[in-house]
Formats: C-alpha cells, sequence, structure tokens
C-alpha cells in the first residue's frame, strides 16, 4: 500500500512523473467513487513493522530515561533529573537520523518526534527543579506558572529543530502547541491573584485554538490538491485547533461541571452544526472528533431530564452515529453543496472540489 508520502517522494526522485501520478489519484479517487482530495490522507502506517520498530522504540526510550533519573541532580531527593528528558532526547535524536531520515518509517517517525520534543520538556523541568528549592513553589502559583513556561519554550524550540531536520508532518502541531504552553503559562503567571483566572484562561485557549485554526488553514491553502507535505502538516494542526476551540466554548458554557439543561443541550447541538459546516467547507472531519464526546454527553443528559434515563446513552449514540455515517456516506455531495454557497474569493482557498486539479511540488 503506497501512501500520499510516498508517490510525493517518487516524484521528488524522479521516479514517478508528476502527471503520472496524478493519473494514479485519478484512477483510485474514480474506483473509489470519492474524489482524491475528500480521502483526507495522512500517514500513519506503512506497514506492520512500523507497530514493531515503534513498540521497541518506546521500550528502549522507556529504559534510558530510567537509567537517567538514577543520576541524581540537586539538593531534592527524588526530584526529576535533567539527565532522564536529556537521555530520551538523545537517543530519540539518533534513532530518528536512521528511522526517519533513511527508512522515512511513518509511526516510529512521530513517537521518536513526540519522544525528543517531550524529552526537551523534562530535561528543562530538570534543569529547574535542581535550580529551584521545592519551597519556593509552595504556594507561589505564579513561579510555577513562569517555569512551566519556560520548559515549553524549550519543548517549542525543541519541535523547531526537530522539524528543520526532519521535516516530520505533526512537528508543526507540536511547536504550536508547545508555544501555546508557553504563552498559557506566561498568562497564568499574570493572573495568578485574579478570581476570574480560569475563566480568563479559557478566553486565551480558545484564541489560540483560532490561531492555530487559520495557521492549519495558511498550510491548507498553500496545497489545495493535498498531494504535497503541506497537506499532512495541516492535517495535524486541525487536529490540535479542534480541542483548543471546542474545550474552551463547552467549559465555558459549564458542561464540564456534569450537568447540562435544555438551552444547553441546544446551544451545543446548534454548535455542533455549525462545526459540521466549517468541516464540511474546510474538508477536515477533526473539529467533529473533538466535539462529539461534549455532543454525546448533552444529549445523554437531555433525555435524561425527560425520564429516559435506561436508554439515555443507547439512544444519544444511535442519533449521532446515525448521522455521522450518513454525513461520512455523503460527504462529497454535502460538501459541494456547502463550498458552492460561499463567496468565491473563499472558495479559491478551500480544498478543490474535484481531483482534475494538477499536482504542485
Amino acid at each position: 500500500m503506497y501512501s500520499e508520502s510516498d508517490i510525493e517522494a517518487a516524484v521528488a526522485a524522479g521516479a514517478l512523473s508528476p502527471d503520472s501520478a496524478q493519473r494514479l489519484r485519478a484512477y483510485v479517487a474514480a474506483s473509489r467513487a470519492s474524489p482524491a482530495v475528500d480521502e483526507e490522507h495522512f500517514r500513519l502506517l506503512t506497514g506492520f513493522n512500523d507497530i514493531f520498530v515503534a513498540i521497541a522504540a518506546v521500550i528502549l526510550l522507556i529504559a534510558v530515561g530510567w537509567i537517567g533519573q538514577t543520576i541524581a541532580v540537586g539538593p531534592e531527593p527524588g526530584a526529576p533529573s535533567p539527565f532522564a528528558g536529556l537521555f530520551v532526547a538523545a537517543a530519540a535524536w539518533g534513532l530518528a537520523l536512521f528511522f526517519t531520515a533513511r527508512r522515512r518509517m511513518a509511526l516510529p517517525s512521530i513517537v521518536l518526534l513526540l519522544a525528543f520534543v517531550g524529552g526537551a520538556f523534562g530535561a528543562a523541568a530538570g534543569v529547574l527543579a535542581a535550580v529551584v528549592p521545592e519551597t519556593a513553589l509552595n504556594n507561589n502559583e505564579a513561579l510555577a506558572a513562569s517555569l512551566l513556561a519556560g520548559c515549553a519554550a524549550v519543548a517549542a524550540g525543541a519541535a523547531w529543530l526537530h522539524w528543520r531536520r526532519f521535516k516530520v508532518p505533526v512537528a508543526i502541531a507540536a511547536g504550536a502547541l508547545a508555544a501555546a504552553g508557553l504563552v498559557l503559562g506566561l498568562i497564568a503567571a499574570g493572573t495568578a491573584q485574579m478570581t476570574a483566572q480560569r475563566e480568563i484562561l479559557l478566553g486565551f485557549a480558545l484564541l489560540l485554538g483560532i490561531g492555530v485554526f487559520l495557521l492549519a488553514m495558511w498550510w491548507d491553502s498553500s496545497d489545495p490538491a493535498r498531494t504535497t507535505r503541506r497537506a499532512d502538516v495541516a492535517f495535524w494542526l486541525h487536529l490540535l485547533a479542534a480541542p483548543l476551540i471546542v474545550h474552551p466554548i463547552f467549559s465555558l458554557l459549564g458542561l464540564t461541571g456534569g450537568t447540562a439543561g435544555v438551552a444547553q443541550a441546544a446551544l451545543v447541538l446548534a454548535l455542533y452544526v455549525g462545526l459540521g459546516l466549517t468541516a464540511l467547507a474546510i474538508d477536515r472531519r477533526a473539529l467533529l472528533v473533538s466535539a462529539l464526546a461534549y455532543v454525546l454527553f448533552a444529549l445523554s443528559s437531555l433525555f435524561d431530564t425527560y425520564g429516559v434515563v435506561e436508554l439515555s446513552f443507547a439512544l444519544t449514540a444511535l442519533i449521532i452515529g446515525s448521522a455521522l455515517l450518513l454525513l461520512s456516506a455523503f460527504w462529497h455531495n454535502m460538501r459541494r453543496e456547502v463550498v458552492r454557497r460561499l463567496p468565491t474569493t473563499l472558495q479559491a482557498r478551500l480544498p478543490v472540489l474535484n481531483h482534475t486539479v494538477p499536482a504542485t511540488a
């Protein structure tokens, strides 16, 4: 089985012409009765060997992290050692030189990227734990948030460095997540004494989510036919943007408190319809998946309110599951109707509605 990334690499290497690659995509799309762009491809597995290598890499990384933790640093016993994160990051980078740069294995590349960024974060946290005594953090939320922001900044730098060397698509999303953590950490430090800190953080998280969404749209608009690595980068950014947008909205509505009234359930459904229309327009399903848990909870609570307690979750799952399956079956037709009602200038920035657009480099 060949992925879009494999076809792109073959075109870059001269083994396949851009016209031949486009004809191959068109043939596959026609055989599936669905335009290739609507398949929303992203590379995760090239074979079972990806799973095998990923499991082995995780075991190895846990081992080197454990060994690094035994090297005590600082006066606090049992504090995180910077060597744990440092060893994990170094091992992940070394493994990526072979499995990512040479073998181009998808799942191991993602695992090694996350390990490298997480290792950099852990190393920074270990250094700060050795320098800042634990007593200084007692009842000092501003200092703790500032230190977390510093660690997030190191993680963002690690993600950028990894992207520059290996070009793993998820690296941009990892860097964006670390950057969002940096911003939220600084805001948490500045609002530590405010009673409305939670609402302020949720509001900024929503703004950051919108920013990540716009960044994802920028990557998407540079490859409307979704034939290059840029589409993979956009996929992961959309996957990150969705919870950053959805969670603050539903948290501010009070859905995380464990109850949902009729008005809240109706508002949730209305928002989900809006997210569905947005997902159809941009041809990305991540928004629908991220909001799914909230919709299930809201509808289930609504059925409980009207006395259908025993079957509340079953009826909710039946309605939502049926709706999503119908949406998937008629995705292209529904998307065509949504996109054609948008302004022409906006349509030009959205993924194409057919698979006849020439491939881009």
